[in-house]
């Protein structure tokens, strides 16, 4: 069975990823190495390389392939970087972080969800993941600054005191808008005394609470 979890990850990347221009090869290593079939429920595992995101319990989702590749592409991490994560879910985006050589410090609103990731990750000895069960909106203040934020879950507008969390010079990527609506995929950028803003894509996620 895992022989047959090696190759749909293969075939992820070849034909969901690199065709998309998902170009970074850290990155393309990291979703080629993976488990990602280890942070959904087992009754969909046969369904984890799918080109779609996919339904984890609590009404939450863990995101499409494409999707965790591109955000994480559009940060430009680079090993030893300091990661704040808001909507630690599945735990799989924090997993594909860690194997980037990211410390990384991840936020889960949902109890559950925040013991179910931290077991999987623990399991997979990705020790350079630090999760807690808490509000996403107030982010991790007791270890910022942070080199780059990741926020998996749609707040209507972009929360303040994650920008204020992030290090002059650092990247925020956000999927901003209301839920069961489009939503916009952005890139904040915090220069020498202001922010800046890129649009990227339309998207849907869950809504942030």
């Amino acid at each position: 069975m895992e022989q047959k979890f090696v190759a749909e990850r293969n075939e992820m990347v070849e034909e969901q990823l690199k065709p998309r221009r998902i170009k970074s090869g850290a990155i393309l290593d990291a979703m080629n190495n993976v488990p990602r079939h280890l942070f959904v429920p087992e009754n969909i595992q046969s369904h984890a390389y799918n080109d779609s995101p996919l339904p984890i319990g609590l009404g939450q989702t863990i995101s499409q392939p494409y999707i965790v590749a591109f955000m994480t592409e559009q940060l430009e991490l680079v090993p030893g970087m300091k990661i704040l994560e808001i909507g630690t879910g599945s735990g799989y985006q924090a997993a594909i972080l860690a194997y980037l050589g990211c410390e990384v410090y991840t936020v889960e609103l949902l109890e559950e969800l925040a013991s179910r990731s931290k077991k999987a990750l623990a399991a997979l000895k990705f020790d350079n993941v630090n999760v807690i069960h808490g509000n996403g909106y107030l982010g991790w203040p007791e270890q910022a600054p942070y080199d780059a934020v990741i926020v998996t879950a749609a707040p209507d507008s972009i929360p303040v005191k994650l920008v204020e969390q992030l290090k002059k010079g650092g990247k925020m990527i956000v999927p901003v808008g209301k839920a069961r609506s489009a939503q916009t995929l952005k890139l904040i950028e915090k220069k020498e005394g202001r922010i800046v803003e890129n649009d990227l894509l339309y998207v849907r996620f869950v809504p942030m609470v």
